[in-house]
């Protein structure tokens, strides 16, 4: 891979995260937890990253907002909506 080719997949990859850029940092770390998992409700993300509920809601309603992630409700249990990353 050549400088260039390097430069520009460097480039693209924080592209990726340039609607995440300016958020707050717990809505950061939920995008980041989201990345490395697939689909998560609301209650394993607070498990996940080890912050409260409420900030996990705040987290997730900022990034909704920025359509960084989709939310769509559990066929399992409709109380419940699985989160999923969508940058």
């Amino acid at each position: 891979m050549s400088t260039t080719d390097a430069a520009v997949a460097e480039e693209s990859s924080t592209d990726r995260w340039s609607d995440v850029r300016d958020l707050p940092p717990s809505a950061k770390l939920v995008a980041k937890v989201l990345d490395y998992n697939d689909t998560l409700t609301q209650s394993e993300l607070a498990e996940e990253t080890l912050l409260p509920a409420r900030t996990v809601r705040y987290a997730l309603s900022r990034l909704e907002d920025e359509g960084v992630v989709d939310a769509r409700f559990s066929f399992t249990d409709a109380r419940k909506r699985l989160y999923t990353l969508a940058v």
